[in-house]
């Protein structure tokens, strides 16, 4: 058997008839049901935050690794002052050193919340993968020998027998049967959907449960090498790398490091050798140098960077989407070009009935009683919406079929053509050509004005079904691909952003260039073949663009390992799932969109964290530069344009600062940038603005309202 009968399908996908009662497995929760900032995850947070203080995890960020040598000579320097040999106060040693430490820890505290909330889903999907025992046959056919064998030791090849009420021992392929299948453990959808051999939607995974019928499924994994295990490690972030700009922007900061770490090195000799030429005064202290070090280095985006990269990753899986690498999210926002398939993406998926276009002297009504009468056994959406056009404009309904001896035509292959004969009427209702053929043979022919009015549809991009009955035709029934609600709009936020929006097609370029025009696509490829979608990419890309697809089925797998970002459908191919480099698990066409979406949202905020970050030294300049040479030269007070309240208050309002900026920013870090569809020179302009502009502001009334506190609290 290797597809449901009509009764067993209709059983299956409609939620009106009665289903037996199944032991559902354990749900594991969406990835969006974990809370960002829930009590348990804050705490092992914070418990994380401390085990990551060790050198060796430190050193994998170079702006970090040098707070933490700060942190260890500042505390070095406060039990020296304990001795009663300090370079300055013992208290104000203290307090820098404290939140020298406390600057690390915010930073470490950002990272593990980030990495929390990817554990905890991992945890809920781990929770969905059990080892049970499967039925091992000895060869793809139902009647071949059984041996039970733990899911455990099943090897890519072997064949399995999965029946009603059972879960799938591992990821593979349909290849006899078909059925209905639980995928909610995976996906968190609760509607079943059908998984059949021979088609695009063959591939199972492990974890999932069959409600009815039963497959023959050919595993397509080893233990430990499953989807489910991929996604476990991928959600966990455990195979997370650094992505090329992620790479290169912590180049940049390395370098803003060493600059000022030479420029401090250098403030020492200098403050010295001034103090010896003046014969007065006192240079600068270790203590006060490594304070100006931290707080002019870029902390804040230091700190927040490896966060800010791990959210992006997990906005995917909140998005019911697994990338296997932080490389495809990145490159995700910085798509030029998008892909997209048209049914079922830009359109609905299922061509509607829009219009009954009656012959000279037939009433539309008749037409519409005729093509009702001829759809009523056709259980295709098309054949549907020709039944529900016909009540909503005619209020037709409740036929009476068993009194005239209703026979159903159902539609061939061979005569492209279904229809119903019952007493004193023959209805048939089919293709321009194959009507035409059906009335020469009965001795008639099709009317010129008819056969133009077919014309005229096909050239508007929609599909025209002529209806006859007896040897007269009465007339035509428009259907059309619906394109999608909203989708134009989505197309127009596109384009605002620099990204060009192409169509992907069987349809022949009339067809295809009517709905393109519809749905508002830059361009679309029709008469689309798997070699040809392969040189459309392999074209754009060598133009220097990044492209970016959706595809389910074996064809789209060449085409979705050459595209730099490769959205796969769940419902897919096996072959399409290992070219992709993201898998959508609610197989929504359009998450497409959304995952380009999530990708622009990712860059913005690491883009404006950073420009936030710099922006800020500014203020910290002034704040601690002047405090800083205070007693070598006193003509800088002229500098302290805060009136801090004495260069000791002024030091540490600014490490303090610079510190507590950072836990202010976690949310922001991991919640992401507000995305807005701007181009590249409009989003400039908004960072400067805000981020720019809000860097210099900030930080001047944060460290003036600091300083105002420790005046207060008597630790000036």
């Amino acid at each position: 058997m290797n597809s449901l009968s009509n009764a067993e399908r209709s059983n299956v996908e409609r939620p009106d008839m009665a289903r037996p009662p199944v032991d559902r497995p354990q749900v594991a929760p969406r990835a969006g049901a974990v809370s960002s900032f829930g009590r348990e995850l804050i705490l092992k947070a914070i418990a994380d935050s401390f085990r990551k203080l060790s050198p060796r995890t430190q050193f994998r960020n170079p702006v970090m690794f040098v707070v933490f040598v700060c942190s260890v000579l500042t505390t070095l320097l406060w039990v020296q002052a304990l001795s009663g040999h300090g370079e300055a106060p013992t208290s104000f040693i203290f307090w820098v050193s404290i939140w020298l430490w406390f600057t690390l820890l915010f930073a470490n505290f950002a990272e593990a919340l980030a990495e929390g909330r990817g554990k905890a889903q991992a945890a809920a999907l781990r929770s969905s993968r059990k080892d049970v025992v499967a039925k091992k046959l000895a060869g793809p056919y139902r009647d071949a020998a059984i041996t039970f064998t733990p899911s455990n030791e099943l090897r890519t090849g072997n064949f399995v027998l999965v029946e009603a009420n059972e879960p799938l021992p591992g990821d593979g392929e349909v290849v006899m049967g078909a059925a209905s299948v639980d995928e909610s453990a995976i996906t968190g959808e609760s509607a079943p959907v059908i998984r059949e051999s021979g088609g695009d939607r063959s591939a199972v995974t492990g974890g999932t449960r069959v409600l009815s019928d039963w497959l023959i499924v050919r595993i397509t994994s080893n233990p430990g090498e499953s989807f489910l295990d991929r996604m476990i490690a991928m959600v966990e972030g455990a195979s997370r790398r650094k992505t090329p700009n992620e790479i290169a922007l912590t180049i940049l900061l390395a370098k803003f490091t060493l600059i000022f770490l030479l420029a401090c090195a250098t403030l020492l000799p200098y403050s010295i050798y001034s103090v010896q030429a003046a014969g007065s005064g006192h240079p600068i202290t270790l203590t006060v140098l490594i304070a100006l070090l931290v707080c002019l280095i870029p902390t804040t985006i230091g700190a927040l960077l490896s966060a800010i990269g791990i959210a992006g990753m997990d906005r995917m899986i909140r998005a019911n989407v697994i990338a296997t690498s932080g490389r495809a999210v990145e490159a995700a926002g910085d798509i030029d070009v998008l892909l997209l398939d048209k049914t079922g993406t830009i359109t609905l998926g299922n061509r509607q009935a829009v219009a009954f276009l009656p012959a000279p002297g037939v009433e539309e009504s008749a037409l519409a009683d005729a093509a009702q009468l001829a759809s009523l056994a056709d259980e295709t959406p098309e054949g549907r919406s020709i039944v529900v056009l016909a009540k909503e404009k005619f209020g037709i309904r409740e036929r009476e079929l068993e009194a005239n001896a209703a026979q159903f035509v159902p539609f061939t292959a061979q005569t492209r053509m279904s229809g119903v004969d019952m007493t004193g009427r023959s209805i048939r209702k089919g293709a321009l050509d194959a009507v035409e053929k059906h009335l020469d043979a009965v001795g008639s022919h099709l009317p010129p004005l008819v056969k133009r009015m077919a014309e005229e549809i096909a050239r508007r991009g929609a599909t025209p079904l002529i209806v006859t009955e007896g040897t007269t035709a009465l007339g035509v029934i428009e259907l059309k691909d619906i394109v999608k609600g909203g989708i134009r709009e989505r197309f127009a936020e596109m384009r605002r952003m620099g990204i060009k929006t192409m169509m992907i097609t069987g349809d022949n370029p009339l067809t295809a260039a009517a709905i393109a025009a519809e749905a508002g696509v830059d361009d679309f490829l029709a008469e689309a073949t798997p070699e040809a979608k392969l040189k459309l990419i392999r074209d754009i890309q060598a133009e220097g663009r990044l492209v970016a697809m959706c595809g389910d089925g074996t064809n789209d797998a060449p085409a979705l390992a050459q595209a730099d970002v490769a959205v796969a459908m769940n419902t897919g191919t096996q072959a399409a799932k290992e070219a992709g480099n993201m898998v959508d698990l609610d197989s929504n066409p359009t998450k497409l969109i959304e995952v380009v979406e999530i990708g622009k949202q990712m860059l913005i905020t690491r883009g404006s964290l950073t420009t936030f970050s710099i922006a800020n030294d500014i203020a910290k300049y002034f704040a601690i530069i002047p405090a800083a040479f205070a007693t070598t030269y006193p003509a800088l007070n002229a500098l302290n344009v805060m009136h801090l309240a004495t260069p000791q208050s002024a030091i540490l309002s600014a490490v303090i600062f610079n510190a507590l900026i950072i836990i202010c920013l976690i949310p922001l870090a991991l919640k992401g940038v507000a995305y807005r569809a701007l181009g590249a020179g409009a989003l400039l302009r908004r960072n400067l603005l805000v981020y720019g502009l809000g860097g210099v502001v900030v930080p001047f009334l944060g460290i003036k309202l600091i300083d105002m506190l420790l005046v207060l609290c008597g630790l000036a």
